[in-house]
Formats: C-alpha cells, structure tokens, sequence
C-alpha cells in the first residue's frame, strides 16, 4: 500500500511537473513550426493552403466532408503560420469559414430531408441512395465529361445524382414497391442529392475565397 502511494505520488508530480511545463512546450511547438513554415517562404505556404482549401472543397463531391477539412486548414495555418503582414490568417477569417460551414451543412440537411425520405422512401433506400451517390460521384470523377476543367466536377455531380436514384430505387423495387412509387422516389433522391451538394458546393467557394482574401490582404 505504502509503494502504491508513493507510485501514485511519483505520477501525480510527474503529471504536474507536465502541466506547468505545457505552455511553454506548446510554446516552442509553435515557433519551430513557424520557423520551419517561414523558411519554406511565406507566399509558398499560403499557396499551398489555398490549394489544400481547392483540394478539399473537390471532396465534396464523394460525400466527404471537404469544407471542415478546408477550415481545419485554415485553423491549423492561422495557429502556427504570420501572425502579421500579408499571408496572415486571423480568427476572423477563420470563423467566416466556420459559418460558411455550418450554412453549407444546413443547406445539405434541408436539401436531404425533402429527397428520397420525404418522398417515401424506406430507411434502407435512403441508406441505399447515400451509398449510390457516393459511388456514382467517386465513378463520374473518372470517367469525367468532354467539357474543359468542370467536366470531371460536373460529371461528379450527375453521376452522384443517379447513383443516388439507383441505390433508391433498387432497395424500394427489393421491398415490392410498385415502378410508379419506385420512380418518384428516384426522382427525389436525385434532386435532393444534387441541390444538397451543390449548396455545400457554393459554401465551400465562399470558403476558399476566403482564404484566399484572408492571405492577400
């Protein structure tokens, strides 16, 4: 009992000696980082926080959620990236994302509850419609469209929308739905599916061009 207590002391000051310590590890994280970003070049690593912001918001696309991946960025850059000058990314900039964020969320919410569910679909064929789009997006990103520069996006989105109303219609016709409701249900799945991303979509443009006016001006 006595060595368990002294163990358990031994920890205690440990742990203590930590938590006295931690701003100034935190600290010096901080201006190693910033250090290491800085020799990089300032304009380098704002361009490529822009492109990360880019690459994320294309994520939107496969259902992932590249907006809060874009802000996580921008978070982490804002951290540990110019405290001042130009390339700096303040916590207002940061908190505009944020709302943009949660506006690109609602608007998908919203655009869901009125699809495939609101039409009447089965908790199995609205999990069967997420799954299409995810699929349909992730094949229309390859297989792309003959239009320069937006044909992989757009084909992201149309193939999405379809494999959304297949998935839908595929677990409502297993069920024994007649083709009619099958139909109708396929339709609302497609549009809820494509007003929802393409409404995460815009939040997410706001999103990069607020990263980019944070780290130009």
């Amino acid at each position: 009992m006595i060595e368990s207590l002294g163990l358990s002391a031994m920890f205690a000051d440990a742990f203590a000696t930590i938590l006295a310590d931690g701003e100034g590890w935190f600290a010096g994280f901080k201006e190693s980082a910033q250090a290491v970003m800085l020799s990089g070049g300032a304009v380098v690593i704002a361009v490529l926080l822009v492109l990360v912001c880019v690459a994320a918001w294309l994520l939107n696309l496969i259902a992932l959620p590249g907006n809060w991946l874009a802000i996580l960025a921008m978070g982490i850059y804002a951290w540990l990236g110019p405290e001042t000058g130009r390339g700096h990314v303040g916590v207002v900039a940061v908190g505009a994302a944020f709302l943009a964020g949660v506006v690109g969320e609602l608007v998908e919410f919203a655009a869901g509850a009125v699809g495939a569910s609101r039409a009447g679909a089965s908790r199995r064929g609205t999990i069967m419609a997420i799954a299409g789009s995810v699929v349909g997006a992730i094949l229309g990103g390859i297989i792309g469209l003959p239009i320069p520069v937006l044909g992989p996006v757009l084909a992201a989105l149309l193939f999405g929308g379809i494999g959304a109303t297949a998935g839908a219609m595929l677990s409502e016709w297993q069920d024994g739905k007649s083709w009619r409701e099958n139909w109708r249900i396929g339709r609302a799945a497609f549009w809820g599916r494509t007003t929802g991303v393409v409404g995460k979509m815009i939040a997410g443009v706001v999103i990069v061009l607020i990263c980019v006016i944070a780290v130009l001006f």
